[in-house]
């Protein structure tokens, strides 16, 4: 199965989180933020020049620059 990132997120479309690529703080936060496995993450915003992104996630909307959504695996 190939894998996919939420760096490929198309707005409207749900996805759902299977791993994520940090260690340590930032993976701490993005857990604490509602980024773990099975979560339904759904995006509802990519900035115009497509550096940032803003998803749903638990009820809280979070953006997140492009380079840090590509370690975000998703199905």
């Amino acid at each position: 199965m190939p894998t996919h990132t939420l760096a490929q997120a198309n707005i409207g479309e749900t996805y759902v989180v299977s791993s994520l690529g940090f260690d340590g703080a930032m993976k701490m936060r993005l857990t604490e933020l509602g980024f773990t496995e099975g979560a339904e993450v759904l995006c509802v915003l990519i900035s115009a020049h497509g550096d940032m992104s803003c998803f749903l996630v638990r009820g809280a909307c979070i953006a997140m620059r492009k380079r840090d959504l590509a370690q975000i695996a998703v199905k």
